[in-house]
Parts: structure tokens; C-alpha cells; sequence
């Protein structure tokens, strides 16, 4: 009710800012920033209906994560930007790296902070093995499949040459694919070797402009008033948060468990890029 008030108080464009912070995954949990398309999906939404928009923007601050799940915002964007005709903007905060850059290339303009990280146009794939350690601790393993490669990449196990090679070409597949979406979006934009671009290095804001990855250097409030005027309406559209998960409370313990995990996840992401 109070957003319909303020639009038929305001006076001036608007340009809705949907924020697009964290980590992708499938499902973020408790107390978490995470993105995923179920999250997302409302938030754009709101965006793309305001009544007398004339763009919409994209304030992304994320390091990654799952590649479907960055496909899937991105497709979103991409339908609803046609069938509203409007032109959509990506402000990089501190990171739009590997998924992250995935959502910014949904844009039809992205523009970075000087100091903004972006680019990290690859896959990854990291875990750990505790085959050692639980022998030191007198564990036995008992895995029964009815697929010989049901158990494929055990971490309690030695690693095996052929499943790490299997591993790669799904991450090639992927990688692959992200490529043509990047080829796709941001086309003859794009200035600098293929292999350079596509061999997952991230770099500053400023020479990310200089290789093609964004299209300029600013902030938004100041670009978008400069572009639209000074009576620019500019609604944040955010997820509403409940008031026990503002404090890490509620839920069950077994989520609060998951969750604790998912946070160290989530800083492994932020941490590869010094953040």
C-alpha cells in the first residue's frame, strides 16, 4: 500500500533499483544473502511492473556460485526486459565475478566502480579429502552402489584419474557455456583475447572497461539522476526480511546447522577475491 502511495505522490521518471547481493545457490538458508532464482524472481518482478518506469537497475555485489541458478536470473531478466521494453543497467559494487558477472551480463549496460572486481569467466570445482584421516582415526568406509560410478569423486576415498577427468569435461561443458552467453551479451564490446577473457582472472573495474567486460565508470545514484534528472525515483526493491532471520533466530536446528555451513561456503567465495 505505502509503494502504491509514494507512485501516485511522486512526481518525476523512476527507475526501480532491484539490490543483488551474495552468493547463488539452489537455496539460500537462514540468515544468509544468498540469490537464487525462487528469491530473485519476486524482486524483479516488482521491478519491471512499477507503474512509469523507464529502466531498471542492478545493484550486484557477488562473488558467484551455482551456474544454473545464474542462467536462470539471468534468462528472467532477459524475458522481462523485452516484454516491458525497457532498458536495464548493472551497477558493480565491490564484485560481479564468475556467476556474479553472469547476472551483470543480463544487462544492457554494465558500469563498475574503478576499484569493483568483475570478470572470473570460469568454473571451479573444490573440496577435500579425509581418506588419510579417517584411517589415522580407525573409521571404515562402507559405500554400496548399484552404478560404478554412483560413488564418483568420494572424498573419503583416493581420488581416481578417471573421475577427475570426468569432472572436467562437465566443467568444460559449463564453461562452455558461459562463454556463449558472454560472446552473446556483451559481442563486439568485447576487446581482448579470448583466451585472456575466458581463462577465469578477474580484474579491477577500470580494466574490465579497458578489456570490454563493462561500458563505463560510475555510481548509480549519480548516473542514473544525471541520465533521468535530479527528481529520479528510485524505489529500492529488496528482499523483506522475516524479523527473526534480521537476528539469526528461528527455524530448526538442523537448519541453523546447514546454514553455519553455508556460511563458510560463503566466505570461501568472497575470500578468492580478497573481500
Amino acid at each position: 500500500m505505502l509503494e502504491w502511495i509514494r507512485n501516485r505522490l511522486r512526481r518525476g521518471p523512476a527507475v526501480p533499483v532491484v539490490r543483488m547481493a551474495g552468493v547463488i545457490a539452489s537455496n539460500p538458508l537462514l540468515g544468509s544473502r544468498g540469490l537464487s532464482i525462487e528469491s530473485v524472481a519476486p524482486l524483479l518482478a516488482r521491478a519491471f511492473n512499477l507503474r512509469g518506469a523507464k529502466a531498471v537497475a542492478l545493484a550486484i555485489n557477488s562473488p558467484g556460485g551455482s551456474p544454473v541458478q545464474s542462467a536462470l536470473i539471468a534468462q528472467r531478466i532477459r524475458l522481462l526486459a523485452r516484454e516491458k521494453n525497457l532498458p536495464v543497467i548493472a551497477f558493480v559494487e565491490d564484485v560481479a565475478a564468475s556467476g556474479g558477472y553472469w547476472l551483470a551480463c543480463a544487462a544492457d549496460e554494465i558500469i563498475v566502480d574503478p576499484a569493483s572486481i568483475v570478470g572470473s569467466i570460469g568454473v571451479i570445482s573444490a573440496g577435500f579429502g579425509f581418506k588419510d584421516l579417517i584411517a589415522k582415526l580407525g573409521i571404515e568406509r562402507r559405500v554400496h552402489t548399484s552404478g560404478e560410478r554412483k560413488s564418483m569423486l568420494d572424498p573419503f576415498r583416493e581420488e581416481d584419474s578417471e573421475d577427475v577427468e570426468r569432472l572436467k569435461r562437465l566443467q568444460a561443458e559449463i564453461h562452455d557455456g558461459f562463454k556463449d552467453w558472454v560472446r552473446e551479451r556483451r559481442g563486439s564490446r568485447l576487446k581482448g583475447d579470448e583466451a585472456t577473457l575466458f581463462s577465469g582472472e578477474f580484474w579491477t573495474g577500470r580494466r574490465g572497461l579497458e578489456l570490454g567486460l563493462a561500458d563505463g565508470l560510475g555510481e548509480l545514484r549519480a548516473l542514473l539522476q544525471e541520465r533521468f534528472g535530479a527528481k529520479v525515483y528510485l524505489p529500492l526493491i529488496a528482499p523483506r526480511r522475516r524479523l527473526l532471520s534480521r537476528f539469526g533466530l528461528g527455524g530448526s536446528l538442523e537448519q541453523i546447522g546447514t546454514s553455519a555451513l553455508f556460511a563458510l561456503e560463503e566466505r570461501f567465495h568472497w575470500q578468492r577475491f580478497g573481500l
